[in-house]
This record gives structure tokens, sequence and C-alpha cells, in this order.
């Protein structure tokens, strides 16, 4: 059974078989998000993904930044990520005819805590290169 399902503008439908979520600024105590705590929580998520990489290969969908009309700080200029961190196990019919299905774990920010669905799934994830980073496995 899939969370969802997403459908790529390649007509490739990819079921959303595992989730999990994670505040992106959740835990930060002190300072304020800027380029070097948002490369650290990049290289984070990327690290959950690769934990959860038994699954199959990882991709990372990079970020949006924004920079909100703030002073700077000793830090530099705010930079602001998407509030929610998210890594998911995707699968999907096998590229190769022999093999069973194919696979991609995929970590990603977004700004809402909801589980991605269909065409109002973020951007990022609609906009996967499925057949370049999917790897096949048998049942």
């Amino acid at each position: 059974m899939s969370l969802s399902q997403i459908l790529l503008p390649s007509g490739r439908s990819l079921r959303l078989t595992e989730l999990r979520m994670y505040s992106t600024y959740g835990g930060l105590i002190e300072g304020y998000p800027c380029a070097r705590i948002n490369d650290l929580k990049v290289a984070w998520l990327q690290r959950q993904a690769e934990q959860a990489s038994s699954a199959g290969p990882v991709h990372l969908v990079p970020p949006s930044r924004a920079y909100p009309d703030e002073p700077a700080g000793p830090f530099g200029p705010v930079e602001v990520l998407p509030s929610v961190a998210c890594v998911g196990v995707f699968s999907s019919a096998a590229l190769d005819p022999a093999m069973d299905a194919s696979v991609l774990v995929v970590a990603w920010f977004q700004s809402v805590p909801e589980v991605p669905s269909g065409e109002d799934a973020d951007p990022g994830l609609r906009g996967l290169h499925w057949e370049e980073l999917a790897q096949d496995y048998a049942l």
C-alpha cells in the first residue's frame, strides 16, 4: 500500500511508500537561519536519506532559499529554507522489463507538513528524472 501517488510529466506514476518529516529549524537554539546553518541542514538531510538508502539510490532535490528583507547578523544575511525537511522512498514500474520495480530514496524540503500527492506535490519531486536516478530491483 502506498501513502500517495505522484504523476511525473513523463507519465510515469510514482508510489510513495515511506515518508519521514522533520522541522527544518527544530532544535535551532541560538543564531538564525543563514547560509552556513542551511548548508549544515541540507547535509544532515542528505545523511538521513543515505541511512534510509538500503531501499535504493539517494537523490537530494536542491532546496529553494529565501532571503527576507531583514538586517544581516554576525553570520551574514538571513537565508531561509522551506520549513519541512523530508525523506521519502518512492517506487515505480521497472526500467528494465525483466525486473519487478524501480526505487529511489529522495530528500527534499517543502513549505507545509503534508504528504506530497498528485499535481500538488513539490515541483522538485514532480521534476525527478526517474529513468536516470532510480534503480531496478527484483522481488
